[in-house]
């Protein structure tokens, strides 16, 4: 597997969080300050410690290729440390400073924060940069302001959006050309036919030309959050680019199982298994564009099986890939090479 979008570098849990909303509250994105006051007291050592912990649990169930943001810092200092952390322990890096305008803080000060200073800190240890274009987080014109500082860094860009209503995500990540916009439950007919257009001038047969903006559903968050799922039969039906990835985080999608969401997909989601699978290894690296190698970085390609590509190999205990949704939980991982 390769997963495109976690969330690891994190301290505490929010149980409490979740009980509330298994008992009817709805999500809201306001838990991500419980999660940075547990992260900003943890020592360097505990964080890398919990860090390693899940990608070793990730990579015992088959994920041999993830990417973890920041984004539970929220200041200079933490971020940086956070950063630092992940840099160590996942395969990519993306720098998630505009993930909540920490409270009390005036939210236009803070996003130049996330454009100055934060972004300096960072920029050694990161390879990607996000924002949460969502109601309750950052706006439009501030999430633009974001992506265009990380962009002129030399960053990759990745959107967080349409989560929790139709937005202005996806037309903002497909403007900027960016390499993923992630969630995507609500979206209307132009989201969807400007996530296919993006990928007009590439060759699916051939996986040449130029690379459009994958659309990156989590349905392990949605189904945690009770959110509608994300569209992703309709998505792939209009021509766009699909990616699986787990979310894992403490606030909405504890779990770092790729398996259960490829399950979900199918399930749930109308895709095949051929698709979901797909959608959780190749389509994880088209939305970290590592679907071909890249000489000036010594990387191989990863997400599919191929002369001169990473040996990442899953062995399932199990006749084919169809048990991975026909038989939903089970424990089919039975081998891992991670080169």
């Amino acid at each position: 597997w390769v997963d495109s979008h976690t969330h690891l570098v994190f301290a505490g849990d929010r149980t409490a969080e979740f009980e509330a909303r298994m008992a009817g509250e709805s999500y809201s994105a306001g838990g991500i300050a419980v999660t940075m006051e547990a992260t900003r007291r943890a020592s360097d050592f505990d964080l890398t410690r919990l860090a390693m912990a899940r990608v070793s649990e990730a990579v015992s169930q088959g994920t041999t290729y993830l990417e973890t943001k920041t984004g539970y810092g929220l200041d200079v200092e933490h971020e940086a440390r956070s950063a630092r952390i992940a840099s160590t322990v996942a395969d990519e890096v993306t720098y998630l400073g505009a993930h909540l305008v920490p409270a009390g803080t005036n939210a236009e000060a803070y996003t130049d924060l996330v454009c100055g200073p934060m972004l300096d800190a960072v920029r050694p240890y990161v390879r990607w940069a996000d924002v949460f274009c969502e109601e309750g987080a950052f706006t439009a014109e501030q999430s633009r302001r974001v992506l265009e500082a990380c962009r002129d860094a030399g960053l990759g860009i990745r959107v967080h959006g349409n989560q929790l209503g139709e937005g202005p995500g996806v037309q903002l990540a497909v403007e900027f050309g960016a390499a993923s916009v992630d969630h995507v439950n609500f979206l209307s007919e132009r989201d969807v036919a400007a996530l296919a257009d993006s990928w007009s001038g590439w060759n699916p047969e051939t996986g040449t030309g130029s690379r459009g903006t994958v659309a990156t559903c989590l349905p392990a968050c949605d189904l945690s959050t009770r959110q509608p799922l994300a569209p992703g039969r309709r998505l792939l039906d209009a021509g766009a680019q699909v990616a699986l990835a787990s979310n894992c985080n403490p606030g909405t999608s504890y779990t770092s199982s790729m398996a259960f969401n490829v399950a979900t997909a199918v399930l749930q989601m109308r895709l095949s298994v051929h698709e979901a699978v797909r959608a959780a290894t190749y389509g994880g690296a088209l939305a970290l564009h590592r679907e071909t190698g890249n000489d000036a970085d010594g990387e191989r390609a990863v997400g599919s099986v191929a002369v001169g590509h990473r040996a990442d190999l899953q062995m399932l205990n199990a006749p084919s890939a169809t048990h991975l949704a026909y038989r939903p939980g089970m424990p089919l991982t039975y081998a891992v090479w991670r080169a």
